[in-house]
């Protein structure tokens, strides 16, 4: 069976080489110990943590392979982004510029270096190795996070963001990057990355353009991927622009994909999973695959299973063995969303 759960110390080991597998552009991941040993500090004091409001808690999940003990991959989610570190984006805009006079009129593209998602919770930390890409584990991992949103929404900001890895190359050059190095940052795409993935972006209020940057100023292999996602990346966005997420003119500062943003409460699987009540039994045949996660916060769980539910009662008989992976007794409570 393949278990979503909280990640805890003894999965340092697993998260290293998840980070190493990752490869560039995976900021939230830097192959780094002493940033991921603190990491999994952090994300055993927020699932412990009463929460009044979201602050700066952070909740890294990983998919467990529970007949092997492999921990196989991981989903990510952080309750209020920018009330610790600051949180950049660049916002496009459009200045105009008109005159009678001569009769000319232009409209000139502009960006501009903004924190106008501080606290704005966000979807992070999706990966899954290469030989468990199959049989729709990547879809319930991620949308897995929708279940624990939705349960859990007092723990998160209003909006729900997720940065869209932007176009590079296989050595991690990214066009959009290469004008910003030549004449503001002075270092390369990928240790700049790094270092935002480590917390420390001094860098980026003391050397990034105080102004707005004029769009058409830009090398054209620059202008060609503001907004545009890595090839590896469109499938996410696929599946959150399914789930109502959209692009409202937000790149990320160093490589120009899109960050994408829902209000928590219209995302399509927060609105559409469902509470319901188990019995433990023999659990009817079904065709109908679910995601299905108990209701519980330090010991969290998800997985997806075959289930037999009707739209009039709000019982549904899970196996013994569904059960125990869920960490559920009788008459307890799941959450389930159809696959």
């Amino acid at each position: 069976m393949l278990i979503i759960r909280p990640i805890r110390s003894s999965d340092y080991k697993a998260l290293y080489q998840i980070a190493e597998e990752s490869g560039h552009g995976f900021t939230s991941l830097p192959v780094n110990e002493e940033l991921l040993r603190s990491k999994i500090a952090r994300v055993e004091a927020s699932f412990q943590k009463q929460v009044d409001k979201p602050f700066d808690e952070g909740y890294l999940m990983v998919l467990e392979d529970t007949e092997s003990g492999e921990v196989v991959g991981t989903c990510g989610l952080e309750a209020a982004v920018g009330m610790e570190d600051a949180f950049y984006h660049y916002r496009l805009g459009t200045e105009v510029y008109h005159s009678e006079q001569i009769d000319v009129r232009n409209e000139v593209e502009t960006l501009t270096l903004c924190h106008d998602y501080t606290g704005a919770a966000e979807l992070c930390t999706l990966f899954l190795r290469d030989t468990y890409r199959k049989n729709n584990n990547g879809r319930m991992l991620s949308r897995s996070r929708f279940l624990f949103l939705a349960q859990h929404a007092e723990r998160f900001g209003d909006t729900v963001i997720a940065e869209m890895r932007g176009e590079s190359d296989e050595a991690g050059n990214s066009p959009f990057y290469d004008w910003l190095q030549k004449h503001f940052l002075g270092i390369d795409f990928v240790e700049a990355d790094y270092l935002s993935g480590l917390g420390q972006k001094a860098f980026m209020a003391e050397m990034m353009p105080k102004n707005a940057v004029y769009v058409c100023l830009l090398p054209e292999e620059a202008q060609k991927v503001i907004g545009e996602v890595h090839a590896n990346t469109r499938p996410a966005l696929n599946l959150l622009q399914a789930e109502g997420f959209r692009c409202r003119g937000y790149v990320d500062i160093f490589d120009g994909g899109p960050t994408v943003e829902c209000n928590l409460s219209d995302i399509r699987s927060v609105r559409e999973s469902r509470l319901l009540t188990i019995t433990i039994g023999d659990a009817p045949e079904s065709d109908f695959s679910f995601i299905i996660s108990n209701t519980q916060l330090a010991n969290y769980r998800a997985t997806s299973a075959k289930l037999l539910l009707t739209e009039d009662s709000d019982v549904v008989t899970v196996s013994p063995e569904l059960a125990a992976g869920l960490l559920l007794s009788e008459g307890e409570q799941i959450r389930v969303l159809a696959m």
